[in-house]
């Protein structure tokens, strides 16, 4: 298969994780002889800074004309601290979901045995958790009408939702409970908010094609404490954009680490890929940033193709790399590697046949892959 992927890597540690995504793939493209172009572009701040546009033209063209994006990460402290900004690296962001049509985020949330007690909850509650966000990503109140008053002493943000932006998402959550435990949870807010009322009695109905799927609500405040007190009740979680936003990062510390969670921005004709963490600019050029959230949606991305053992492979190769504590100091904070060293043990991992390792004789000067 032959694959033009645009390459955002955007502010903050965005380039260097990036960096070991795009490793990655051409260690997959060698061993199963696909052929991955990679295009750079500017977004973000650095966009602000050179053109004081947070998606520039140029960039969104490539990204249209690109079989998929990998993204990094975008934003930055001098924009964060500055409330009076009419320029934000975010902004771009959000109009590149809007122009690329991507409609869906999905964020799979899973446990690594090895990070249980890493967690900040207890281990019963969160071994053997596995579960799926489907967000919804270009409307809602990130996207609807916006003001403030003259005198600055009050604000308005207006949540608007459709039957066919509703309709659209239930499907592809309900497609992926088919494949997975079947079983899929409504998040909202029906007791007071109309959208949640409309998303409620829409995803009611698509229910009734597919019989095989048990179909459940929770408001989003009982959500966000069931996500903690069980999260093993939950198979894919289907909410709007703005819960999705919270709940997804509320997940995060069931795996034990932000940098572990991956996503897939999906829409009719494009596909982009990134971590769910930020650009964590306090990281930036330390060589201490994870770059597995980065690397697992790049194995999204594979999987979006229709390359499943591909995206297995890194995946497989992930979870190794954790067995045996080959990880950055946000996992092992006694011994930690670099983003960089557990990019390349990753790579060499990918590039063998066999993924059997001998961990008592682990070196990165001889891969000891037998």
């Amino acid at each position: 298969m032959k694959l033009k992927i645009a390459v955002l890597a955007g502010d903050g540690i965005g380039p260097e994780i990036t960096q070991q995504s795009i490793k990655i793939l051409k260690a997959i493209g060698d061993r199963f002889d696909h052929e991955f172009e990679f295009e750079e572009a500017i977004v973000g701040a650095a966009a602000i800074d050179l053109l004081d546009n947070p998606l520039p033209e140029a960039t969104l063209d490539l990204c249209k004309k690109s079989d998929a994006v990998l993204f990094g990460a975008i934003g930055h402290p001098k924009y964060d601290n500055n409330p009076d900004a009419k320029v934000r690296p975010e902004q771009g962001l959000l109009k590149l979901r809007k122009e690329l049509g991507l409609y869906a985020n999905i964020r799979p949330v899973t446990t690594y045995p090895k990070l249980i007690d890493q967690s900040p909850l207890r281990p019963e509650r969160i071994q053997g958790a596995d579960l799926t966000i489907f967000r919804e990503l270009t409307g809602g109140i990130y996207f609807g009408e916006k003001s403030q008053s003259e005198d600055g002493q009050s604000a308005t943000d207006v949540c608007t939702y459709s039957v066919v932006e509703i309709e659209r998402m239930a499907h592809l959550a309900f497609k992926a409970a088919q494949q997975r435990r079947k079983k899929l949870t409504l998040v909202d807010k029906a007791n007071v908010l109309e959208t949640s009322r409309l998303w409620r009695k829409t995803v009611k109905k698509i229910a009734e094609e597919y019989q095989d799927v048990e179909l459940d609500f929770l408001f989003v405040d009982n959500a966000a404490m069931q996500m903690i007190l069980n999260p093993k009740q939950f198979d894919v979680i289907l909410t709007e954009n703005m819960f999705g936003d919270i709940i997804s990062d509320e997940a995060s510390v069931i795996g034990g680490s932000i940098g572990l969670l991956a996503s897939a921005s999906v829409g009719g004709d494009n596909a982009m890929f990134e971590p769910i963490h930020g650009s964590y600019p306090q990281a930036t050029g330390k060589g201490i940033a994870n770059p597995v959230a980065s690397i697992l949606s790049a194995a999204m991305l594979l999987d979006h193709f229709g390359l499943i053992e591909e995206g297995d492979v890194i995946r497989k190769a992930v979870a190794t790399s954790i067995k045996l504590n080959v990880c950055t100091e946000d996992i092992n904070k006694d011994n930690p590697y670099s983003t960089e060293k557990v990019g390349d043990f990753l790579e060499g991992l990918i590039s063998e046949s066999e993924n059997n390792i001998n961990d008592e004789n682990l070196n990165f000067g001889q891969m000891t892959i037998i």
